[in-house]
C-alpha cells in the first residue's frame, strides 16, 4: 500500500451503457470539494461520489491526492457492472424479519439494516454468505482508516454483521473470532443547572419549552420523549410512564411539578390528539426538529459547545447525584441495567471535587499561618 494509508476507494459503475468511476471518500470537506470541482457528483443517497470514466478525470484524481492519500483502484479494475444510483445488492429479507421477530426496537432495526447494507455495498456484488473473515477484517480497516468512524460506530457495524452471521446464518464459529474495538472510556458531557435553565428560558415557543424541559427534568432519551402519549403523563402521581425504552423495556420516571403546570398550558393551547408532542397534522414529532431547536436555544444563550438532547439526560443524572440522591434510584429513573453504567456520573460531578484543596494552596496557606504566628 506504500507509505500512505488507503483513503480513496475507486470502483466501476455503469448506467445507461455509460461507464463511471465511483469514489468512496472519507468525510473530508476539502477532498469532497476538490472532487466536485473536477465534475464529480453525489449519488442519490450521498453515499459516494461519481464521475464519467475518462482518462482525464482519473489523471486529475491521482494528481490531487498524490502525497496526501492512497487511491485504491482494485475494484475499478475489476469493472463490476453496478448502478450509479446505488451498487446492486441483494439484501437478505430474513435479516429484517428476524430482527422484528426478536422484538428489536424500531431504531435498532433501522440502524442494523442501514449498517448491514453499507457492508453489502462495500463488497458488492458479492453475496454476504460468500464474504470470508479476511474480507470482514478488510471492511473493519476501511471503517477505521478510511471513514475514521468512532469506536461506538465501529461496534455498531460489527453488531450488525454478527447478527447476520450468528443469528441469520446460524452462528458459524469463525465469525466469533472477529476482533472487537477497545471501547473508549469517555466521560459524558454535562451542563450546569444554570445553563440548562437559560436554554429552557431562551425558548419562547411553549411546545419547544416543554420538550426541552421534559427531556431534562425527567432524564428521557430523545426516542422515549417522542414516543410519549398524552395518557402516559400522571399529574396526580407526578410520574411519566416510559414505553419501550432502550432494550424495549418500560419504566417510570419523575414528572417535575413546575413542568406539569407548563405541560397543561401547552396541551390546552395545541390540543395534541395522541402523541404528547406532535408536529404538522398531528404526526409524531421528529428527532431532527428537537436537535435543531436545542442547538438554536443553546446558541442564543452563548453556549459554544455542541449541545445534544442526550446531554440533558446526562445533566439530569449528574445533578441528582450532586443532590445526594441514592445512585440506585437514579439507575431506576434512567432505565440502566447495571449500577456500573450509572456510576460513571460520579466521575462527572464536580461539586465534590471543588471541595478538595490543591496541595499548593494548602502549603501556601500553611506558610501564611506560620508567618502570622511569628
Amino acid at each position: 500500500m506504500g507509505k500512505h494509508q488507503a483513503q480513496i476507494k475507486l470502483f466501476h459503475l455503469e448506467h445507461q451503457q455509460i461507464s463511471y468511476i465511483g469514489m468512496y471518500c472519507p468525510k473530508n470537506k476539502e477532498w469532497e470539494k476538490a472532487l466536485l470541482n473536477i465534475g464529480a457528483r453525489w449519488n442519490k443517497n450521498r453515499e459516494f461520489l461519481f464521475i464519467k470514466n475518462k482518462p482525464i478525470y482519473l489523471k486529475q484524481i491521482f494528481s490531487y491526492f498524490k502525497g496526501i492519500a492512497w487511491v485504491d483502484m482494485k475494484s475499478l479494475l475489476k469493472k463490476e457492472n453496478l448502478n450509479v444510483k446505488s451498487p446492486k445488492i441483494k439484501f437478505p429479507t430474513e435479516y429484517e424479519r428476524l430482527l422484528k421477530r426478536k422484538r428489536y426496537s424500531k431504531n435498532t432495526i433501522k440502524t442494523y439494516c442501514s449498517l448491514f447494507k453499507s457492508f453489502l455495498v462495500y463488497h458488492a456484488p458479492k453475496a454476504p454468505e460468500n464474504i470470508n473473515e479476511e474480507e470482514i477484517r478488510a471492511y473493519q480497516d476501511y471503517l477505521v482508516n478510511t471513514k475514521k468512524v468512532a469506536t461506538s460506530t465501529q461496534n455498531q457495524h460489527m453488531n450488525a454483521l454478527k447478527f447476520y452471521y450468528e443469528k441469520v446464518m446460524g452462528g458459524q464459529r469463525k465469525y466469533y473470532e472477529i476482533e472487537r474495538p477497545r471501547k473508549e472510556k469517555k466521560l459524558p458531557k454535562v451542563l450546569s443547572e444554570k445553563e440548562v435553565l437559560n436554554i429552557i428560558n431562551a425558548t419562547t415557543n411553549i411546545k419547544h419549552k416543554c420538550i426541552l424541559a421534559t427531556l431534562y427534568s425527567s432524564g428521557l432519551r430523545i426516542g422515549e420523549l417522542l414516543n410519549l402519549r398524552i395518557s402516559d403523563i400522571s399529574y396526580d402521581k407526578s410520574l411519566i410512564f416510559v414505553r419501550g425504552g432502550k432494550g424495549n423495556k418500560d419504566r417510570t420516571t419523575i414528572l417535575s411539578d413546575s413542568i406539569a403546570i407548563v405541560l397543561k398550558q401547552y396541551i390546552n393551547q395545541y390540543h395534541p390528539k395522541y402523541w404528547l408532542f406532535e408536529g404538522i397534522k398531528h404526526k409524531q414529532y421528529s428527532a431532527g426538529s428537537i436537535r435543531q431547536l436545542l442547538k438554536r436555544a443553546a446558541h442564543n444563550t452563548g453556549i459554544l459547545q455542541n449541545v445534544t438532547p442526550h446531554m440533558l439526560r446526562h445533566s439530569f443524572a449528574t445533578h441528582l447525584l450532586e443532590q445526594s440522591v441514592d445512585i440506585r434510584y437514579i439507575q431506576t429513573l434512567l432505565g440502566h441495567n447495571s449500577p456500573k453504567t450509572t456510576a460513571i456520573y460520579a466521575f462527572v460531578s464536580d461539586k465534590s471535587l471543588r471541595k478538595i484543596k490543591s496541595p499548593l494552596d494548602y502549603y501556601l496557606e500553611s506558610l501564611k499561618d506560620a508567618d502570622k504566628e511569628k
